[in-house]
């Protein structure tokens, strides 16, 4: 990414909360900025970047806002009103940054989680329609659909653009954090394709993420978010070879892991952690944490890992959460108590044949000296993923 086009990335909710707040109608107004943002990407490599880019985003977005809602009233024939509401000497709205009510109006709770996804993306992250439709691997088209519905949704919920009130808050901002995190983990684990990641998403997600928690720097699970996609992130070097192949954790170069990032996100967690209510992505970072500080795979605390995993079932139980404390249990215990609590979960319909259950079997089976029962448990999971990587590892270890 060049100069210029890191700086529309960065501008642009700015520009785009900017003119929502002071002319309203969130879909002329993003037009408007796409259509600044193109200016600039034409303008700026030859004249040079002005004094004040977000200014001149701000006006040139302004003016074209004004363009369009005339042409449209026109259409309607109501060029005169429009005229006298809004003559051609209006000044363009203040440069101050909304972005953070931007983000709160993309997570709206009238959308669907898909649909927050991919607006989020598109004007908060200013990603192009393109790059988020490859980034999931789904038609440019149907990315379009989904935003366009996005922006109609929020129309006809008679959302505001300001931030939620007080009684509001806690559960909006929740919903924030979850969409920055589904689009974190989608590019740290593709759930399909070739690629095992899709380093413009976790780039992205971190970078928004870093953004809020500048703006709310009291939230402990903000915080704690922010430390687990660190500290997550900090292994990516390590995680796959030459090939594109995905290289287990226990099986990782330590050396290559980003120790800046698990240093921050160390500190991150553990202030979060003694000063604000525990929460479930800061249990999670302190688990990252854990693994990120051992050395040696062999180094690594299981018993600590555990203790955590028990107090994230507790707070907030889910299926992966079961899996992936199953494989504490084994590593504390022996793989034969941790198979044993496998075939109790399975009893849940969301881990029943889920590839991933397959894959903790089949480590459990081997730890046990199980091999060929494993060897069957690798089988299963491999057809059962989509992500390619994923999948020829799993084959891998059915063949080895």
């Amino acid at each position: 990414m060049n100069e210029v086009e890191s700086l529309l990335r960065e501008h642009a909710p700015q520009v785009l909360a900017a003119l929502v707040r002071h002319h309203g109608g969130f879909e002329t107004c993003e037009d408007a900025v796409q259509e600044a943002l193109l200016a600039a990407a034409t303008q700026w490599p030859v004249e040079g970047v002005p004094a004040k880019p977000r200014g001149w985003l701000i006006t040139v977005a302004s003016r074209r806002r004004t363009e369009l809602w005339r042409n449209e009233t026109a259409r309607q024939r109501r060029e005169e009103t429009v005229v006298l509401l809004e003559p051609a000497g209006a000044p363009p709205p203040p440069d101050v940054d909304d972005t953070l009510t931007l983000l709160f109006l993309c997570c709206h709770p009238a959308l669907t989680a898909a649909s927050q996804v991919a607006l989020t993306l598109r004007a908060v992250g200013g990603l192009t329609t393109a790059e988020i439709a490859r980034a999931f691997l789904v038609p440019e088209a149907t990315i379009g659909q989904r935003i366009s519905r996005a922006k109609q949704r929020i129309k006809a919920s008679g959302a505001e653009f300001r931030m939620p009130p007080p009684a509001e808050r806690p559960a909006r901002t929740a919903a924030v954090l979850r969409v920055l995190y589904l689009i974190f983990n989608e590019g740290y684990t593709a759930s399909s394709g070739p690629a095992l990641h899709r380093v413009e998403l976790t780039t992205e997600a971190i970078r928004l993420t870093r953004q809020l928690h500048a703006r709310l720097p009291g939230d402990g699970e903000l915080a704690g978010l922010l430390a687990l996609m660190l500290l997550t992130d900090a292994r990516r070097p390590a995680r796959a070879r030459p090939d594109g192949s995905l290289v287990p954790l226990a099986e990782q170069d330590r050396t290559r892991w980003d120790r800046a990032a698990i240093c921050e996100g160390v500190g991150l967690v553990s202030a979060a952690l003694t000063t604000t209510e525990v929460g479930p992505y800061q249990l999670q970072a302190a688990i990252a944490a854990v693994h990120d500080e051992a050395e040696r795979t062999e180094d690594t605390d299981w018993a600590q890992i555990l203790g955590l995993y028990d107090l994230l079932d507790r707070l907030a139980p889910g299926p992966m959460v079961t899996l992936n404390r199953i494989v504490a249990v084994a590593m504390v215990y022996g793989p034969a108590t941790g198979l044993a609590q496998l075939d109790r979960a399975e009893a849940d319909p969301a881990l029943a044949g889920h590839h991933r259950t397959h894959a903790v079997r089949a480590h459990l089976l081997d730890l046990a000296g199980e091999r060929e029962a494993a060897r069957e448990q690798y089988r299963l999971a491999a057809k059962r993923t989509l992500s390619v990587p994923e999948q020829r590892y799993l084959e891998s270890k059915a063949a080895g």
